[in-house]
């Protein structure tokens, strides 16, 4: 794992302890829990792929993901999922209002 993967290993693993002791905790909305088990599938998915070594690999073509986007979304399997990154893009604050 070169340092990029391991910082990611963690925040994965930090990221799925939360998710996990979310799910055991009883007040909560009924419609998070399918999207909150979803998460988790897919970050031990990304957990298992690190592990393996194959982590930043498009599953559809076995092409590198691009490092960039990978940081933005480690849970990513394929170059098509970077077409919905969009949505979780900020907009900025044009200064010029201030």
């Amino acid at each position: 794992m070169n340092a990029m993967q391991e910082q990611l290993f963690w925040e994965l693993r930090k990221t799925q302890i939360e998710i996990l002791r979310s799910l055991k905790n009883k007040q909560k909305n009924e419609w998070m829990i399918p999207i909150l088990e979803d998460e988790l599938s897919d970050i031990s998915t990304a957990i298992q792929k690190l592990e393996e070594g194959n982590f930043g690999q498009c599953e559809a073509s076995g092409e590198p993901l691009p490092e960039h986007l990978i940081k933005i979304m480690p849970t990513m399997k394929s170059s098509k999922d970077s077409d919905n990154l969009e949505h979780f893009y900020k907009k900025p604050i044009n200064s010029g209002f201030f």
